[in-house]
């Protein structure tokens, strides 16, 4: 399946993007899966119900309930840890006064990849799914969700643990109190095989963002803060769409500055998303495939005909391939006594600065720090027998050193 997550600066129209970018793909032949989060803008005229929904012959939608998804996460825990709740004397609480909590829209949204990836509604059959998701900053944190939980999941809950249930209750007689449950390492098994499945379809060669802007000084300053997160985590972008281009001549000098302020941040756009190197025989230009501009309707969207006035166009069948990690190794020559080779880990990350760069190394992972973004790397097999002997960044990439270590590496004569 193909998937496009559709993003972009607060106030940017995302959802209508998302709308359209999926409207296209039906009009392709594709079957689609528009998935919005909680209300929908009424003008675009998708129903409110949370679905999936048939809105035309190819075109479904589904809409995230974060309050319903809160509710029977939050009863089902009840259920299953009622000897604990019991024991501690807690009381029940009913789903007439639970209120949904900050961060449970994003849960809901996280629950609904979820549900994409295990093919919950694979009798539908879809061949591409389009989700709008929150404001850039929140959809990098969101996405790097599923495999931040399972690490704490594994440090928490270790599945070997489960080895010793058999001297739980004897531990409990010693120590006077009641040892972990088997339900705690049965749910933990279960929040992680779904989490699996999340992190996989974000994974996937066949997932990709499309950034949605509008054209201006305040989106460029989003825009280039959220690449380097996009490089850390290692999402791809498909397509820019600068979003409510306004007319290039107008006889308006106020209407006409705005659009002369337009034009400029649309020029560096496409400079930015030009290729880096020259194919042979000739010098690398431009290539505005890679950027998309929507025009103004001189009005909010309203219904199926603005979406497709906006012309947004649809995802390709099969995205550029890309390697399943962000990263590559390079070998250096034979250092030291033992005559081992050693390692640079490369990691392209576009826009960081060495101020706000952060690594440090934890048993086999790698701890990233990049301005606001945090991702933790589990080594490969070579690395982890190294000793991390230096960094540096040169040239928007992170190169790591690594010596390896003679007590883990055999000796060669």
């Amino acid at each position: 399946m193909r998937t496009v997550l559709v993003t972009g600066p607060g106030g940017a129209g995302t959802t209508t993007v998302a709308a359209a970018t999926a409207r296209a793909s039906a009009r392709a032949g594709r079957r689609t899966l528009l998935v919005t989060r909680d209300h929908v803008p009424g003008g675009l005229g998708l129903p409110d119900d949370p679905g999936p929904v048939a809105v035309d012959d190819l075109l479904d939608h589904a809409r995230t309930d974060s309050g319903a998804h809160f509710r029977a996460e939050l009863l089902a825990l009840q259920e299953r840890a009622a000897t604990v709740f019991d024991l501690l004397g807690a009381g029940r609480m009913d789903a007439e006064e639970l209120t949904e909590l900050p961060g449970s829209a994003e849960l809901a949204l996280l629950h609904t990849l979820h549900r994409a990836a295990a093919g919950d509604w694979s009798e539908a059959g879809y061949d591409t799914l389009v989700v709008a998701m929150p404001p850039l900053t929140d959809t990098i944190a969101l996405l790097a969700l599923p495999a931040q939980l399972r690490r704490y999941l594994r440090r928490l809950l270790p599945q070997e643990r489960q080895a010793a249930r058999a001297l739980r209750p004897v531990l409990a007689q010693l120590a006077g109190v009641p040892m972990p449950a088997q339900w705690l390492y049965a749910a933990a098994a279960r929040k992680d095989a779904e989490l699996a499945e999340a992190e996989a379809l974000i994974g996937d060669r066949s997932t990709t963002l499309r950034l949605v802007a509008e054209p201006g000084p305040a989106a460029e300053d989003a825009l280039r803060a959220a690449r380097t997160g996009f490089a850390l985590h290692g999402l791809r972008t498909d397509l820019l769409v600068a979003n409510r281009v306004l007319p290039r001549h107008s006889t308006d000098p106020w209407f006409a500055g705005l659009a002369a302020q337009q034009e400029k941040s649309l020029a560096r756009w496409y400079e930015d998303r030009a290729p880096r190197t020259a194919a042979p025989g000739g010098e690398a230009a431009p290539s505005r495939e890679a950027l998309y501009e929507a025009p103004h309707l001189g009005h909010d969207p309203r219904g199926a005909e603005d979406l497709d006035l906006l012309g947004v166009p649809a995802p390709d069948d099969r995205p550029a391939g890309r390697a399943d990690d962000p990263w590559w190794t390079e070998r250096t020559a034979p250092d030291g006594p033992d005559g081992h080779e050693g390692f640079v880990w490369c990691l392209p990350l576009p826009g960081a600065v060495k101020s706000g760069l952060r690594l440090v190394r934890r048993g086999d992972e790698i701890l990233l720090a990049v301005g606001p973004f945090r991702r933790s790397v589990r080594l490969e097999s070579a690395l982890r027998r190294c000793t991390v002997s230096g960094a540096a960044l040169r040239d928007g990439v992170l190169r790591v050193r690594f010596t390896p270590d003679p007590s883990l590496w055999p000796r060669t004569p």
